[in-house]
């Protein structure tokens, strides 16, 4: 099981803060961010596309050799805030479709996609995932060409049995999940059951741990707000095993979208923690692979 983050972690750091946020005494690149992290027990990185300096070819090869150098395996994220609006915006279908040749650029073989978004989350969905149904079907057809498979992500938006229909219904090798452990939480669906659904199709993750906030209304999307890993409501140590039962071959990766107020601006020392919780579930979930592995081969020889 591997381990890394993903680089939503830092968007109050990149600059993007939100209403009940500090703005920050000073700002990080994406080169920043890149130099950051390459000095920590990782093995993946995902990398959001709304904090790329730039796409130019130049600059894609300069991150992939960077990435190449530490053989880091990374995905590639499109689709921050809103993706495709619910199948609402055509205009972000083609801009998705354009960010494929990005993601092979840095060498990226799994793409993050966002459908949707908590701002069409209380409108109906049946006719949402009837049109991201026929978009999905045209896409997995340049995804496939390229090599890259597109990742839905769980955006506060769908549930587990939605998006189960959706990729059913669109039925590709190339359309699969980016489970999300907190948004699935944040819509009330338990990640658990949502993880026993999904992992067959899961190639990407996003790994949040949550807690509820005092002060902040229950309607709010952050009520859940985010903690070190092994700190909160979420048991990742049960998605962990799932993932590993179904012999997935990503990395589970932290994201912080809001702390926590009793984590406020410590978004590096809670990064920190999660890897090295993660790191432990990891090595205690390998363990239990190669023990349950032993009896077998030892059956197996005689």
């Amino acid at each position: 099981m591997k381990i890394g983050i993903d680089s939503y972690c830092f968007h109050r750091l990149f600059g993007e803060v939100y209403a009940h946020q500090d703005t920050p005494g000073n700002f990080i690149s994406m080169d920043g961010f890149l130099e950051e992290i390459f000095q920590w027990d990782i093995d993946g990185v995902s990398l959001e596309s709304c904090f790329f300096p730039n796409f130019s070819p130049t600059y894609l090869a300069e991150v992939k050799k960077k990435l190449d150098e530490r053989g880091l395996d990374r995905v590639y994220a499109w689709g921050h805030p809103d993706g495709l609006e619910a199948g609402g915006n055509r205009q972000a279908f083609d801009d998705m479709i354009e960010h494929i040749d990005y993601a092979v650029a840095i060498g990226a073989k799994v793409m993050r996609v966002v459908a949707s978004s908590l701002l069409f989350r209380f409108e109906p969905h049946e006719p949402q995932l009837a049109i991201l149904t026929e978009w999905f079907k045209e896409a997995v057809i340049v995804a496939e060409k390229k090599g890259v498979i597109l990742a839905i992500e769980n955006h506060i938006d769908y549930n587990s049995d939605e998006l189960l229909k959706l990729l059913q219904d669109v039925d590709s090798d190339y359309l699969g999940i980016n489970f999300d452990s907190g948004n699935f939480l944040r819509v009330l669906d338990d990640p658990v059951k949502a993880m026993g659904k999904l992992a067959p199709y899961v190639h990407a993750t996003h790994i949040k741990d949550l807690l509820p906030a005092n002060g902040v209304a229950v309607d709010e999307w952050y009520f859940f707000s985010c903690v070190p890993t092994g700190k909160g409501l979420i048991d990742n140590y049960r998605l962990g095993q799932i993932l590993e039962e179904h012999n997935f071959t990503g990395f589970m990766a932290v994201e912080i979208d809001t702390l926590h107020p009793d984590y406020f601006g410590q978004e590096i020392s809670v990064i920190k923690d999660s890897i090295k919780e993660l790191r432990r579930l990891s090595d205690k979930i390998n363990l239990e692979a190669k023990q349950l592995a032993s009896p077998l081969k030892r059956r197996l020889c005689l």
